[in-house]
């Protein structure tokens, strides 16, 4: 009986150790030089080059950079002659040449009263409640996403956090850069916890998604001069969080912000703005004109990047590990059925199967492949959106997050934040297709004449410091756990055994 009892208890451990060790991906080093070719033939990728920060071995020398420190997120510059790296940990913006990955200029995100003139005028959208007692204009901001305006003129860069709020729940910042000189020209408070930031197609307004409390900020950029742009609106979405967490002790702030809103892009005529939500498991709508929240789309896996293109909207899938698209007509007819801010399910989606953790998405200048970073299979994916099928993938270092490919297509940059042993790297591919790709132009902007003067899941848990991957199990104590409950369960099955022997002996 004790063997059996035993027997059961190894093999419960073992269970729970292998489940959970699945859940944490050992360190990838990915090789450069490696190169695959798609299953259809239609396009083969090279892993040319990186820039990394976790080894000075003399092998790796040429590929070191210490500017990366966790790098989150990468973006081109429409003219395809740079590309930016927000640098997380390290609170800098790194540029880079984009033909020879040279380092060009460090941007660094901190602040004190030399840069008072910078800001804009408060906004009373954003209220410091908790840091009362100190110059919340003093501190180094975490740069996360980036969104170019005005053809490339300007790149905005939203915090995660300023770094004395370490809940991440008083107003963050956003940072303009003047991508000509590639200074920072102007800084807007702005929502707690901020992740992604987009424009609108007619170049109007940026809205800037606030992970912290599902809100949404609206910023008009329509006049010339960058000191005349101003917030307009902060949108609630369902269940607005009030924020009072300690002051003292970091929480996870990744795991208790509700809807997790993350993924942001306009419809094309600028109607609709459409907003990931992860924690809510679909895609909430609002009306930018009249500033309203309409109501949630469902039928799709909780959703983390949204790009719409050519009658499309794409979305990647951290929890499922999944490319989905679907008609953007069927999309905007669902919207139309909305009302008081209810669900509506939206069906004939589209999915494809890429690999753990699907991160950003991108599609290529014609629409016809799709590139997504697969976090913990550590490895960048294509997809062909002609018949929805994967059709290559190759290695990247450990836990890729960000992605960026380039107007003609040829070159994917992706960004391996760091955690634990790995990561803290970006990775250069060069892609070679079969038929050639067009080259996509810089937006025009209509709307605005351009300044010339001088002047930024549904259920899963996440890392706290904005790692935003699925929660990494301790496995070392995992398994003492486990071995103390087994030991445990053995121990009162063995009391019960005996005390049970006893009572049939006294009948």
């Amino acid at each position: 009986m004790i063997i059996r009892i035993l027997s059961v208890a190894a093999l419960m451990l073992a269970m729970t150790v292998n489940a959970y060790s699945d859940n944490v991906p050992r360190a990838i080093i990915a090789k450069v030089g490696t190169s695959v070719k798609a299953t259809d033939g239609s396009l083969t990728i090279t892993h040319s080059g990186k820039k990394q920060n976790y080894s000075a071995a003399q092998s790796m020398a040429q590929y070191r950079d210490t500017a990366i420190l966790s790098p989150k997120s990468a973006n081109i510059h429409p003219n395809g002659k740079k590309y930016y790296v927000n640098s997380l940990e390290g609170c800098k913006t790194v540029v880079y040449d984009l033909a020879t990955h040279k380092r060009l200029k460090v941007i660094n995100h901190t602040f004190g009263d030399k840069d008072s003139a910078l800001w804009a005028p408060q906004s009373p959208l954003f209220r410091f409640t908790h840091y009362t007692n100190r110059d919340v204009r003093r501190f180094s901001g975490k740069p996360v996403e980036s969104e170019f305006s005005h053809g490339g003129r300007y790149l905005w860069v939203p915090y995660y956090r300023r770094t004395f709020d370490i809940n991440a729940q008083d107003p963050s910042a956003i940072a303009v850069i003047d991508t000509e000189s590639d200074r920072i020209i102007r800084l807007f408070d702005t929502g707690p916890l901020p992740k992604m930031i987009t424009r609108s197609n007619d170049g109007r307004t940026m809205a800037v998604t606030h992970w912290g409390n599902n809100t949404v900020g609206l910023i008009n950029i329509a006049p010339k001069d960058p000191k005349q742009w101003k917030y307009e609106a902060c949108i609630p979405a369902p269940n607005e969080l009030k924020l009072n967490f300690s002051l003292s002790h970091q929480i996870n702030r990744d795991a208790n912000s509700g809807l997790l809103l993350r993924g942001t892009v306009f419809t094309p005529d600028d109607k609709y703005l459409l907003v990931g939500e992860m924690g809510g498991g679909g895609i909430g709508v609002i009306d930018p004109k009249n500033k309203t929240y309409l109501g949630r789309l469902t039928g799709c896996s909780a959703p983390r990047h949204l790009v719409i293109r050519n009658g499309y909207l794409y979305l990647s899938s951290s929890s499922a590990g999944v490319v989905q698209r679907c008609a953007l007509d069927s999309i905007v007819a669902a919207i139309g059925r909305l009302n008081n801010g209810r669900s509506v399910q939206v069906r004939g989606w589209e999915t494809c199967r890429v690999g753990g953790g699907a991160r950003t998405l991108e599609l290529s200048p014609s629409g016809r492949f799709a590139f997504v970073a697969c976090n913990s299979a550590s490895r960048l994916c294509a997809v062909n959106t002609e018949n929805m099928k994967m059709i290559a993938e190759i290695p990247c270092d450990s836990y890729p997050v960000g992605l960026a490919i380039s107007a003609d297509g040829k070159q994917v940059i992706v960004t391996s934040q760091a955690r634990g042993a790995g990561g803290n790297a970006v990775n250069i591919y060069q892609v070679d297709y079969t038929e050639p790709e067009p080259v996509l132009k810089a937006p025009v902007e209509k709307a605005i004449e351009k300044e010339d003067s001088t002047a930024e899941m549904s259920g899963l848990r996440y890392l706290p410091n904005s790692k935003e991957q699925p929660t990494e199990f301790n496995t070392p104590m995992l398994i003492f756990s486990a071995a103390v409950l087994a030991i445990l369960l053995v121990v009162w099955l063995f009391r019960r055994n005996k005390n049970k022997k006893t009572a049939d002996n006294g009948l």
